[in-house]
């Protein structure tokens, strides 16, 4: 099985449309503040796929472009002015900020309610311990996302994460316990990981090296979610050679058309579950 994010991204799309509307019925517009610093490439060709997005699901954009030298204190003042304004339901800082700006400062400063990419330590400890009402990783909850739409019950399934980053592997953990799902953490110190992996029910990778898995880290029945994006070549892929091992697995998620397809939307969602977490 084929383990598109397309349909799921669909799903989650028209959700946020409905979700949108609704509010607008009541007088209010869900609305989300970039705060970018400096015009790096990269960042803007980020921000303009997320505007896009936004347009599209009728999610109303502020972008904030910040002075590459920006200070301190500056940049403080700007996000207190975002945390502040009863009209901006969720703040998009893109990162990796400039060294001169302390990052963890900043992680504190945002509002936790308003944070949809789990930038603040408040959200993060929330994933941990089980609140609802923390705003997780887009990546993991991606992953969730994807398993769930397919109808795979997580209840009992043995997983395993190879990543142990405080972006992917560390909260995504959490997402499967929430789930009760059993669950093994792999890095690059784990003996033997072929054999771990092939004993699990649902394979989760994401080390950042194109092609890395082979057939021999699965097995016939095993459900492969791919997170890697990497290029070999010059086209991109994932971490699991795709061509090798999707014929000899029972599902995985493709690179492109996967997790990352997912990701974007499931961004936005957190928009609206900021706004819900605002009225409380």
């Amino acid at each position: 099985m084929l383990l598109k994010g397309q349909p799921v991204a669909d799903k989650i799309k028209a959700d946020i449309i409905h979700a949108v509307e609704e509010y607008k019925k009541a007088g209010e517009t869900p609305k989300i503040a970039i705060l970018r610093v400096g015009a790096r490439e990269d960042d803007i060709a980020y921000e303009e796929r997320v505007l896009k997005n936004c347009r599209t699901v009728g999610i109303e954009t502020e972008v904030v472009a910040l002075d590459l030298n920006i200070d301190m204190e500056s940049f403080i003042k700007e996000l207190n002015r975002l945390n502040q304004d009863v009209n901006t339901h969720g703040i998009l800082i893109f990162r990796p900020l400039p060294a001169h700006l302390d990052t963890e400062e900043i992680s504190r400063a945002i509002s936790p309610q308003k944070d949809i990419d789990c930038m603040s330590p408040v959200n993060i400890e929330k994933v941990f311990t089980g609140d609802s009402d923390g705003i997780a990783p887009c990546t993991p909850e991606a992953v969730i996302e994807i398993l769930k739409f397919y109808d795979f019950d997580l209840q009992g399934k043995n997983v395993t994460v190879v990543n142990r980053s405080m972006v992917l592997g560390k909260p995504l953990a959490m997402l499967f316990l929430a789930e009760n799902a059993t669950v093994t953490i792999c890095h690059s110190k784990t003996r033997a990981l072929n054999e771990v992996t092939r004993r699990a029910d649902i394979v989760v990778t994401g080390v950042g090296r194109g092609k890395y898995f082979g057939p021999d880290y699965f097995s016939k029945d095993s459900i492969v979610i791919d997170v890697g994006i990497n290029f070999a070549g010059g086209k991109l892929c994932g971490d699991v050679d795709f061509d090798k091992v999707s014929g000899q697995v029972s599902a995985i998620s493709p690179v492109p058309g996967g997790v990352g397809t997912v990701t974007s939307m499931i961004l936005l969602s957190h928009v609206i579950k900021a706004m819900k977490l605002q009225k409380k």
